[in-house]
């Protein structure tokens, strides 16, 4: 036997290890209906996003070359009617999914970087970097969020980068602290006892071995997440701090109040974006609460 047959025999047993955990958590969601369903949505809602440019050319979505009239009804040539320049909301609502996804999926993921990161660091190291972390976190956790993130957007101008930045900048400190409680209970294995023992260095400890740990529980947090990024870039678009160049279902919604759709009676224009945040949050809610259920030790599995 090689020298090196130790080492990728034992990393062989690992990922082997791996695989065999994520195929059976695989296989347990396939058995959660609520799990399934949320991921039916979610899919659904993707499908249409990636499909937008073939569904509806996007000068549908210029005001100069709108062909409809002012908040024509649900009809044959409008599914979902038109709104106050003569655009078919449907293309709007179907366009508006790509934005939505896109500032949803990034800023949680911005997010969870950013509150694993602080979360690990401060959960392994002691002294004055857990403070200084620790006092970071419950300097956000007590400032409200929509005040923050209004400052914020208003400070960093409106564009879609900066909404991803403001939302994701704003929502880690729940993450970091879930994740620092997860990682005091890791540090204290004994397998991370013996790593320190044999001079293992904090970033070898915190990378090969507190964050395979964490891992799951950022899994299904981060898709509870999506649905917190969702609303909160509905909100900040709706407050008028969102990208006025993109069709996002936060924008139909604040063009839709701004251009007097409710005294107007047209509900078409406010119904169909506001449902689609409702089905999107709900399925990653789905999702993670099925994800919660699987990787958390003390409830059943489904």
């Amino acid at each position: 036997m090689t020298p090196e047959a130790g080492p990728v025999s034992a990393r062989s047993i690992v990922w082997v290890r791996r695989r065999r955990a994520w195929s059976n958590l695989a296989g347990q969601f396939r058995r959660s209906r609520q799990g399934m369903l949320g991921l039916t949505i979610f899919i659904l809602f993707v499908v249409i996003a990636v499909l937008a440019p073939v569904m509806f050319d996007e000068s549908q979505l210029d005001v100069t070359k709108a062909g409809g009239g002012v908040y024509e009804a649900p009809s044959g040539q409008y599914w979902l009617g038109t709104d106050a320049a003569g655009r078919n909301v449907l293309a709007l609502v179907v366009w508006g999914a790509r934005i939505s996804l896109l500032v949803g999926l990034c800023a949680s993921v911005l997010a969870m970087v950013i509150g694993t990161s602080v979360g690990i660091a401060s959960g392994h190291y002691r002294g004055w970097v857990a403070g200084i972390l620790n006092r970071l976190t419950d300097w956000f956790l007590v400032i409200p969020f929509l005040p923050l993130a209004i400052v914020l957007a208003t400070v960093l101008g409106k564009s879609l980068l900066n909404i991803i930045i403001v939302i994701g900048v704003t929502s880690w400190p729940a993450t970091a602290r879930l994740i620092r409680a997860q990682t005091l209970s890791v540090e204290g294995r004994p397998y991370l006892e013996r790593a320190k023992a044999l001079g293992s260095g904090d970033l070898h400890q915190m990378t090969r071995h507190v964050l395979p740990n964490v891992m799951p529980l950022v899994l299904a947090n981060t898709t509870l997440a999506v649905s917190i990024s969702i609303l909160s870039e509905t909100t900040l678009s709706f407050l008028g701090l969102g990208d006025p160049t993109a069709v996002s279902w936060g924008t139909i919604l604040d063009d839709a109040f701004a251009g007097g759709a409710i005294s107007s009676g047209a509900w078409w224009y406010l119904a169909p974006p506001g449902i689609c945040v409702v089905l999107v949050v709900l399925a990653f809610n789905l999702i993670g609460r099925t994800l919660e259920d699987i990787l958390d030790p003390r409830g059943a599995h489904i």
